[in-house]
């Protein structure tokens, strides 16, 4: 992706960035780098743009996207959206973690466009983290957008603080669950699992 398409993607904070700047030239210094030389001479600037990008979440309302699209329909029968990629930074290492997020709900009178789920696990997703916060954050706000009879939200994810870091376990995922109303039955909760292997 060039940089003309990255803008398209997000209005980048003049001012956010020449704050940001001295200071990873600064983290740079101090890790015994040369922010002068040639190869790291715009780094601080692209990292600076790096970042609002990765973080954009915070500037978003995920409930207003669901309303954006929410429609009267008498459907009452589950709506799942599954394998949705997503890319977060652990809030404790500022690393990514990565993967899949698996939504489900039933609708009561108002259902949603599906992109508008995708879009709410990324503004989440977009923010400092932690999975289980993440999971319980998207569950949340469809619940009190949507008022549906239900909503389960699964993720699984590879946690790289864990893989390049620490105990350095390369191929372990992390899975979150959270759900309401008609998921609390196991029988429910059952289908959707089925549905979503």
């Amino acid at each position: 992706m060039d940089n003309s398409q990255e803008s398209n993607l997000i209005k980048f904070d003049k001012e956010k960035t020449e704050l940001l700047v001295p200071k990873y030239k600064e983290i740079l210094d101090i890790l015994g780098e040369d922010p002068d030389r040639e190869g790291l001479k715009n780094t601080p600037k692209r990292v600076a743009k790096s970042m609002q990008f990765l973080l954009h979440g915070y500037s978003k309302d995920p409930e207003k996207i669901l309303r954006s699209a929410m429609f009267t329909e008498e459907y009452r029968q589950m709506v799942i959206v599954k394998d949705i990629d997503f890319y977060s930074l652990c809030e404790h290492h500022i690393l990514p973690f990565f993967g899949k997020a698996h939504i489900a709900y039933i609708p009561n009178k108002h259902i949603t466009g599906l992109s508008k789920i995708a879009r709410v696990v990324d503004v989440f997703a977009r923010r400092l983290q932690v999975q289980e916060r993440l999971t319980t954050q998207i569950k949340e706000c469809i619940q009190n957008t949507l008022n549906p009879l239900g909503v389960i939200v699964v993720i699984e994810a590879e946690h790289l603080c864990m893989q390049m870091r620490g105990v350095q376990k390369q191929h372990s995922i992390t899975t979150t669950s959270d759900f309401t109303g008609a998921f609390q039955q196991a029988k429910t909760r059952e289908e959707f699992l089925n549905l979503i292997k």
